[in-house]
């Protein structure tokens, strides 16, 4: 159960932080976009509307590598459904519902289905990080 404990708030608090992450990058991205019109427009009454509007450009790619690098949404969302498997299977196993209910060793089963969804995240974790250098190295090439 203290496993289960340390690894709900795990992810729990690590889904928190990539969704703050990502929706902070996201706003400030959309903003830097949304003002490049503006000032554009702005050009005949403003001084130095070509550089602030090339830093702003800077800024937006800037921010979507930093999103695409860090995959701040897919790691948010990855974790959450983690999570939320995680408070089901202790629900469940508190309740003595589902697959508890009926158990011989309910503990037991209770480590090997936790141990299965943290197996499960990982894989999938290393398989991302794999594909992502798989395609850095596609891409060099």
């Amino acid at each position: 159960m203290e496993r289960l404990d340390d690894q709900l708030r795990f992810y729990d608090e690590k889904s928190g932080k990539n969704k703050r992450a990502y929706k902070l990058i996201k706003i400030t991205e959309i903003a830097a976009a949304a003002l490049i019109p503006l000032i554009a427009a702005l050009e005949p009454v403003m001084l130095y509307t070509t550089y602030i509007i090339a830093a702003l450009g800077v800024l937006v790619t800037l921010l979507e590598g930093l999103l695409h690098l860090n995959q701040y949404q897919y790691t948010w969302i990855t974790y959450r459904a983690t999570a939320e498997a995680l408070k089901s299977e202790k629900a469940l196993f508190r309740g003595g519902a589902g697959p508890y209910a009926k158990a011989d060793n309910p503990r037991a089963l209770l480590a090997e289905r936790v141990e299965a969804l943290l197996s499960k995240e990982h894989d999938v974790w290393v398989s991302t990080r794999q594909n992502k250098q798989d395609d850095a190295k596609a891409k060099s090439t």
